[in-house]
This record gives structure tokens, C-alpha cells and sequence, in this order.
């Protein structure tokens, strides 16, 4: 079988020159209260969750041997564990709302085109969603979802501790500074995209195509999406948007860590943690 034809992608720059040309430049803030609505639970779910976690397997392992606060096996499996949960509770079905505002066609230049679109804002995409599809069809892709979001935080939170405690050692100081902890975060950030790229195409590919009673959905599962896609369209197309995620990603990774870094050392100076 021959493959399908391809277009040469043109790259987040030249995409997005051509979504303003085409829709507008507010086009490129499709899906933002989406985002909004995903991002503040889902952080508080993750690093609640992570510490959580943390705790209860550390004192199950034990003290670890390398002396450190927590061993690197527990900040992995604590980072697991924080990105289950909040694929789970948060992200999946905030995903599927942003993906679909995102995906459809409709010029913000045209208002007669603005007033026909099918979605408008996350309350309105879900309820169009449950109501056409059922309550299922927000948690089209969780099973990606899940591990792409369990693998990010076991990167991310394993990579994270590992640069901090070396940092510590050599500077033989208790705390990092606020840019040290931005850095860090940053760089961290950046290794959980790189390996679960795969898992976002096909997370992405599974929540995008809409559900039709009597029609068979094209993608259906993890190894027949990344076979198809693969087959299709060429194994680099499994990371394609690599780009885009890690200019996302990483400078939100080094924000948040830093952030959390400053906020816990500024409660536990107060008293509210020991």
C-alpha cells in the first residue's frame, strides 16, 4: 500500500503566520479558558499529589541509603503516581474541550463565521459534548493521557531533585535561589517531551476525531494509532509539534517550579509545614 501524501510541515513560526492570516491573531489563543480551567487544579492536584505520594512511599522504603531526603526511586514513583491522578481527575477532559475549540475552522476576522462556530468556551464545548456523544466521550484518550502524564512528572520530578541535590552538594547550601530553582526547572521540563511525544500525537489524533453512531473511529488504540501513524505518514510524524511543546513546556516548568520552591520555603518559614 502506498503512503498517503504528506505536506511538508511548516513549523510553529510559519503555522502560525498562517492561522492569523487565515482566522486572525486571536485565533491563536483558541481554547484559552480551556487552559484556564485545566491548568490551576491540575498544578495543585500534581504537587499536593507528588508530596502526598512522597511521603507514604518513603515510609515504606525506608530511609535511602544515599543520605538524601527521598531516594530517586521514590521521586519517580511519587511522579508517576501525581501524573495518573491528575490525567485522571483534571486533564483529560479539559484536553478534549481545548482540542476541540482548537480544531475547528472558524475565522475571528468573519463575524458571520464566529457566530456559527460549533464551540465557544469549555462550560459550552463540554456540555455539547456529553449531550451529543455521552459523558464517555470526555475521557476519549485517557489511557495516553495517563501516560503521557505519568511519564512527564516521573521525568520531570526525578530529573528536578537530581539536579537540586548535586547543585546543593557543590554549593554545600540548604536552599537554591529562586533563578537556580527557574533554571533547573526549565531544563527538567524538557526531558519528559522528548521520550512521550508519541503519546501526545496519538492522544491528540484520539480526542480530535468526533464520535458518529454507526462509524468506526479511525484511531482506537495506542499501538494501532502509533502503527498507523507511523505507516501512514512516516515515524517522525510521531513528534511532530516537538517544537511547539518544549517552547511551551519548559519555560511553564521552570515558572512553576520556581514558584513552588519560593511558596514552600516561605510557608515552612511561617510555621505551616515542618
Amino acid at each position: 500500500m502506498n503512503r498517503a501524501p504528506v505536506k511538508a510541515s511548516l513549523g510553529p513560526i510559519g503555522t502560525a503566520r498562517r492561522i492569523v492570516q487565515r482566522e486572525g491573531f486571536l485565533s491563536l489563543y483558541k481554547g484559552l479558558t480551556a487552559v484556564y480551567f485545566g491548568i490551576i487544579p491540575k498544578m495543585a492536584i500534581r504537587f499536593l499529589s507528588f508530596e502526598q505520594y512522597r511521603e507514604a512511599l518513603q515510609k515504606i522504603a525506608g530511609p535511602p541509603s544515599s543520605g538524601a531526603e527521598y531516594s530517586t526511586t521514590v521521586n519517580f514513583t511519587a511522579g508517576l503516581a501525581s501524573g495518573l491522578t491528575e490525567a485522571v481527575m483534571i486533564v483529560t477532559p479539559a484536553e478534549v474541550c481545548k482540542i476541540r475549540m482548537q480544531s475547528q475552522y472558524n475565522s475571528l476576522m468573519d463575524p458571520s463565521q464566529l457566530a456559527r462556530r460549533k464551540y465557544t468556551n469549555v462550560a459550552q464545548t463540554a456540555y455539547v459534548i456529553v449531550k451529543e456523544e455521552g459523558i464517555g466521550a470526555l475521557y476519549k484518550g485517557l489511557v495516553p493521557t495517563m501516560m503521557r502524564q505519568g511519564c512527564n512528572q516521573a521525568v520531570n520530578f526525578t530529573m528536578y531533585n537530581i539536579f537540586k541535590r548535586k547543585l546543593l552538594e557543590i554549593q554545600n547550601t540548604k536552599e537554591l535561589v529562586h533563578w537556580q530553582s527557574l533554571v533547573l526547572g526549565g531544563i527538567s521540563g524538557g526531558f519528559g517531551p522528548i521520550v512521550n511525544n508519541p503519546l501526545d500525537v496519538v492522544k491528540t489524533r484520539m480526542q480530535k476525531q468526533v464520535i458518529k453512531p454507526g462509524k468506526p473511529v479511525k484511531y482506537t488504540g495506542i499501538a494501532q494509532s502509533i502503527m498507523m501513524i507511523a505507516k501512514e505518514e512516516g515515524t517522525l510524524a510521531l513528534w511532530k509539534g516537538i517544537t511547539p511543546r518544549l517552547m511551551r513546556i519548559m519555560p511553564g516548568q521552570a515558572i512553576t517550579f520556581m514558584t513552588y520552591e519560593a511558596v514552600s520555603s516561605s510557608l515552612t518559614e511561617k510555621g505551616y509545614f515542618v
